[in-house]
């Protein structure tokens, strides 16, 4: 399996950044070789071998890599590409000189293979550029550990960690290992885990998993699994597996190639083999099947197609959408089903108050007193009340500050004892509470001096174009949108309303949300858009993934083929309409160029046109094609 999967891979990226550099360098050198074989040409009177030899130097130089490959894909049984198409023309050319009425078309074949070679860089060249902005995107802090080993404490990566050491998470620090707390109380962001926006409060004797994000207090922790088996690791394992069920998506040209090269080659083996056996003039029709072999080569596509998607993915860098490769854009161009990650993807993945209800004060009143009973707390909770209530500048005295872990936090503000928590804190202080019957969330209850006052309701908020991305995609033709997430059916079910998504399913797993994504598979070109870890699965078995990445975990960044750089989710829509628009003008391109290829074709079968004319009229298509391919950049 390693070596398919290594040699798929080298398919896929062949043109990658060192590979721009080489390939300049090797077109360059050609050039200049094969200005100087025509120099030479011109001014000598050698014999065809001898030519022959001088020529294969700049045709060897820059076309040694597609024979290779065309070798090798013969070999694997995977028959015929562009690069079979290429070689086989070109071959072609060479052999044609050595035809007794015929001129010698070396300069020619080494032309076409330099031209095919240039269509590549800039195909290479674009993706270079994307997986480059890619990398920038990446956090690239590695992330350690810190143990407590004789009395000190050392920093360490994960995998240095043994079982049962005891580590020390800070707060702002990435969890790196599954453990059991043993002292500290704090509260967890498992976004990028769980994909459930409420924090997770830990106490000691609880169980905490790498992956998560330590945001308040400063932890002591029991490791119970290595760094291989620990959950962040599982999830990267499901991300291998999802790919390697993935099929490799093939470019433009690759598809297209598959269908032409047969036809071409079957024609010109007839060609030669039935007007000769009927004629007996062997050399007349194996000059005109070699001369079909050249002029049926399509330069101008060769060219102007990977240009087209050079000018596309271009286009698309400046507008923040990142794709990988080619190939994506193709398919993106077919998507029918897009299905979205809730948390961070059609919402922001940050808390804000959502509600406030009262039952005592004024709404102003009661978020005041909250707020000021929180006011040094760093909870993500107290961090949204504070921000819903920012004038902390008034004359309130706050003292006495006590917290209860795992229930809230009480406080004496202006003489009153003002409790701010849970159910279970309501409890406490004897205040007869109820909980929100209309809003969905985490809701935070406040009582004064033992007396109901009221509750705030705390959630994720949607993101301000997710309604609008919706509806744009089913603009563009996409036939269902779905929601996937790990939160709960009733937050679920109040996000789907709001964004007007097609269907949804709440309360999964990673595992569950790649189980859900095959199932619908099968009903035309999937594209799953997500920003966590736990998403990256499914980014990668998807047929297309699509990443946050301005907040996105590296791992979803990694697994995605194209990666949304402003966390914009009406992007996925203008994506599919630039790839649409670049499918088309490269299509008018394969049209352009095989029309009036057909037209050369008939006239060198009747023997009307030269070779000269196929190449004129191959480099005139080539410019137009060319020139037509840069409005792609717009």
């Amino acid at each position: 399996m390693a070596h398919e999967h290594h040699h798929e891979h080298h398919h896929e990226h062949h043109h990658e950044e060192g590979g721009a550099k080489e390939r300049i360098i090797k077109i360059a050198a050609a050039s200049l070789l094969l200005i100087a074989a025509v120099i030479i040409e011109k001014h000598t009177q050698w014999a065809t071998w001898q030519y022959l030899l001088l020529f294969l130097v700049p045709y060897l130089v820059v076309g040694w890599d597609t024979l290779k490959e065309a070798a090798e894909a013969l070999v694997h049984g995977e028959a015929m590409d562009e690069n079979f198409l290429m070689s086989i023309a070109t071959l072609g050319a060479l052999a044609i000189g050595f035809l007794p009425q015929a001129q010698s078309q070396f300069p020619e074949a080494v032309f076409v293979m330099l031209f095919f070679q240039v269509g590549e860089l800039f195909e290479g060249i674009a993706e270079g550029r994307s997986r480059r902005s890619i990398s920038h995107l990446m956090d690239i802090r590695p992330d350690s550990a810190q143990v407590e080993r004789g009395g000190a404490l050392e920093t360490v990566r994960p995998e240095e960690v043994a079982i049962g050491e005891v580590i020390v998470i800070r707060p702002g620090e990435k969890v790196p290992l599954d453990g059991v707390v043993l002292e500290g109380n704090s509260s967890l962001d498992t976004v990028a885990l769980t994909g459930e926006s409420v924090p997770r409060e830990v106490a000691p004797e609880g169980e905490i998993l790498s992956g998560c994000v330590n945001l308040t207090g400063v932890l002591r922790v029991r490791t119970t699994k290595a760094a291989g088996e620990s959950t962040a690791a599982r999830i990267l394992e499901l991300v291998e597996h999802a790919a390697e069920n993935k099929s490799r998506s093939e470019s433009f040209i690759t598809r297209f190639a598959r269908i032409y090269t047969p036809i071409v080659v079957g024609l010109a083996v007839v060609l030669a083999l039935v007007p000769s056996l009927i004629t007996g003039a062997w050399a007349t029709w194996i000059y005109r099947a070699l001369m079909f072999l050249v002029v049926s080569c399509p330069c101008a596509l060769v060219i102007s197609v990977p240009l087209t998607f050079f000018g596309g993915i271009g286009g698309a860098s400046r507008k923040g959408i990142l794709f990988k490769g080619a190939s994506f854009m193709d398919l993106l161009a077919k998507v029918r089903t897009v299905v979205f990650d809730k948390t961070g993807t059609l919402t922001e993945g940050v808390f804000a108050v959502t509600a406030v209800h009262p039952s005592e004060l004024d709404e102003r009143e009661l978020l005041h007193l909250a707020a000021h009973v929180e006011r040094h707390s760093t909870h993500p909770i107290a961090v949204a009340l504070r921000q819903a209530y920012p004038d902390e500048q008034d004359d309130c005295s706050v003292s006495e500050i006590r917290e209860t872990a795992g229930q809230g936090l009480t406080a004496l503000v202006n003489g009153k004892s003002v409790a701010v928590g849970n159910g279970k804190l309501m409890d406490a202080v004897g205040a007869d509470w109820h909980p929100c019957s209309t809003h969905s969330g985490t809701t935070i209850h406040v009582a004064v001096d033992g007396v109901y006052a009221g509750h705030i309701v705390i959630s994720d908020r949607v993101k301000a174009d997710a309604a609008e991305a919706v509806a744009a995609l089913r603009r563009v033709g996409v036939t269902r949108t779905v929601m996937l997430t790990g939160d709960t059916e009733n937050i679920a079910a109040q996000v789907a309303a709001q964004t007007g998504v097609d269907a949804f399913h709440a309360g999964l797993l990673p595992q569950d949300k790649v189980a859900r994504v095959e199932e619908m598979l099968p009903d035309g070109t999937l594209a799953f858009v997500g920003d966590g870890i736990n998403d990256a699965p499914v980014l990668s078995r998807a047929d297309l993934g699509i990443a946050m990445g301005g907040l996105g975990s590296d791992a979803a960044i990694e697994a995605a083929d194209i990666v949304v750089m402003d966390d914009k989710p009406s992007k996925v829509a203008l994506a599919v309409r630039l790839a649409r628009r670049t499918l088309r003008i490269a299509r008018e391109n394969m049209w352009l160029a095989i029309g009036i290829k057909l037209l050369v074709l008939v006239l060198a079968a009747f023997g009307v046109a030269t070779m000269g004319l196929a190449v004129f009229a191959d480099v005139g298509v080539t410019v137009l094609a060319v020139l037509n391919a840069m409005r792609a950049l717009r």
